[in-house]
């Protein structure tokens, strides 16, 4: 593979190495599902990623999929406040309370799901995440999805990584604005945090320890 210091309009993709299938036990395991919120997926949403409501029937039917077997599931809430420092770098977007802000229906969380409000890229900082995997509910994988693949998802994935999670990211179920912000996001989580990176949500499986 080559290298630049300078890299020009061509880059060359890094390998990432999927795997076939990842099997785990649901009374281990949480999905988090990263900012799935009208400003992101919705097409009148302020900062879309074009990409993202594809991935919502799929992210849906992985989440039945882990309740079904005693899978704890996670919502992360990109949360602002007018005239937050990060709209420098952004447009407005997700202010607390708004439309944009909440959860797109399809993916409606239920009453036993933990959401997180977040004001930052990073699903742990600065929220009750880490408490609840790893104080209360014994959880040792976290499977991640939704958007955006090289910011948000990717810096949750790197916080939970480095906190030692079993980090399983499904590629059919994270969005991104470029191939490369794809290609990079799964080729560091496979990389940098030992994580299982699968081509889709159907390459999951989950088995459900408690008696039938």
């Amino acid at each position: 593979m080559s290298f630049s210091f300078h890299p020009g309009k061509t880059v060359d993709v890094p390998d990432i190495p999927y795997r076939d299938e990842v099997v785990l036990a649901g009374g281990d395991t949480a999905v988090i599902v990263v900012d799935m919120q009208n400003d992101f997926v919705a097409p009148d949403g302020a900062l879309v990623t074009p990409s993202a409501a594809e991935t919502v029937p799929r992210i849906g039917g992985l989440v039945d999929a882990a309740r079904a077997a005693g899978a704890r599931v996670v919502f992360t809430q990109d949360t602002q406040v007018p005239d937050d420092p990060e709209f420098e770098i952004w447009a407005e977007h997700c202010v607390r309370g708004t439309w944009g802000w909440e959860i797109v229906e399809e993916l409606a969380p239920a009453s036993d799901d933990l959401v997180c409000p977040k004001n930052r890229y990073d699903g742990f900082y600065g929220t009750w995440m880490n408490h609840f995997l790893g104080q209360i509910w014994g959880v040792e994988n976290v499977v991640i999805v939704g958007t955006v693949s090289n910011i948000c998802v990717l810096h949750t994935a790197a916080s939970a990584g480095l906190r030692w999670y079993h980090v399983v990211v499904p590629a059919d179920a994270v969005s991104a604005h470029t191939s490369f912000d794809q290609a990079m996001t799964l080729a560091q989580v496979a990389g940098l945090y030992a994580g299982d990176v699968v081509r889709g949500v159907d390459d999951i499986r989950f088995e459900d320890p408690r008696p039938a």
